[in-house]
């Protein structure tokens, strides 16, 4: 079982997870990390082998938030090979599903840290930096802001200062990506058990600090034979290991999260406006020519951002916009089923209740 717990911490096992096992499953089960998804399989490893998981039975559960993600944590039986659970998480990105289906998507599971990087230049935006920070703050992961290409700006103070007036609470650091000695100050979130995610713009430079902070593609050992529950592989992890211990999570779909069932994540970040919209005149005030709005009377006297008004603003239509969208594909599911469970038992020639 040392053994077992050693190999897992490599992969971010910690006190959250060892806790929903008893002594007893132990002995009998153990534990796996989801490293990839794709190709309707699961690829994970216990930290000395990988195995394939086909997608199927009760993988699938009917709530689609608890399917099995990349990060996550699942129970394997030691003999069989099969899934029993998915653990209880730390955090959690989703997303709105593509196209029509107006549904929740699962990106990325037990992200400790989500790395924010943009550039000491033009690329340089607050509204795109408050709408990751939105998203971090609703999944439950502390965001750090990261500034690259320092090296090149003749004041980098000028932007930390202008993320700062943003958000108090958020940490931020400005570096050179392209010089690992200079990423020694981003060590305390890159230690063994971490889990990162990096957030940005292309060409901000996210690869090159991620190739300067370590990270690798890891080939599995030996290929285990007669196993039908699953084999190893040799594969292109998502989950890729940092040279400080750290793992970094490595998903496309991180950088193409949109702001849906993001209520508690933008209530946090705007807390400055929704404190200030309780002395508004009106309980609805949309901050736009109503009368006694303490908002607007904010911005008169300087102490609020136009900027950050209008950011908020649109955050928050965009919210309302896609929840609405997920809430009516959830009734018209519904009704799909019963108008589907009714046609079922009249063909049998039952009345359906």
């Amino acid at each position: 079982m040392l053994n077992d717990i050693q190999l897992l911490t490599g992969l971010g096992w910690g006190p959250h997870f060892h806790s929903q096992l008893t002594p007893e499953e132990w002995g009998a089960t153990l534990p796996h990390r989801v490293m990839a998804v794709h190709r309707g399989q699961l690829v994970l490893s216990n930290g000395g082998e990988d195995l394939f998981l086909d997608l199927a039975g009760k993988i699938l559960t009917e709530d689609r938030l608890k399917h099995a993600t990349i990060g996550d944590w699942v129970v394997i039986e030691r003999l069989t090979g099969d899934f029993l659970r998915v653990l209880d998480r730390k955090s959690l990105f989703k997303r709105k599903a593509a196209g029509s289906a107006h549904q929740h998507q699962l990106v990325a599971a037990n992200v400790d840290t989500l790395f924010i990087v943009t550039s000491c230049n033009d690329e340089f935006n607050l509204s795109r930096l408050e709408r990751y920070l939105a998203l971090s703050y609703d999944s439950e992961v502390e965001p750090l802001i990261i500034l690259t290409k320092a090296d090149l700006c003749l004041d980098p103070g000028k932007y930390i200062g202008n993320v700062r007036k943003m958000d108090s609470r958020v940490l931020v650091e400005a570096v050179n990506a392209l010089d690992p000695d200079n990423l020694k100050c981003l060590e305390s979130w890159c230690k063994a058990g971490q889990t990162i995610a990096f957030m940005g713009s292309s060409g901000v430079g996210k690869t090159t600090l991620v190739n300067n902070l370590g990270a690798s593609n890891q080939k599995t050992g030996a290929i285990r034979k007669d196993d039908s529950k699953g084999r190893h592989t040799t594969t292109h992890r998502s989950l890729l290991p940092l040279k400080d211990g750290a793992i970094l999570l490595d998903s496309p779909g991180i950088r193409e999260l949109q702001i849906a069932d993001c209520e508690v994540g933008l209530t946090v970040l705007f807390a400055d406006i929704e404190r200030l919209s309780q002395n508004c005149k009106f309980n609805d005030c949309r901050h736009d020519g109503e009368p006694k709005c303490a908002v607007e009377v904010a911005i008169q006297k300087g102490t609020l951002d136009t900027r950050r008004l209008k950011n908020f603003n649109k955050l928050m239509a965009e919210q309302r916009h896609n929840a609405a969208t997920l809430v009516e594909r959830r009734k018209a599911d519904k009704d799909f089923g019963k108008l589907s469970k009714s046609a079922i038992c009249a063909k049998k020639g039952k009345q359906s209740y």
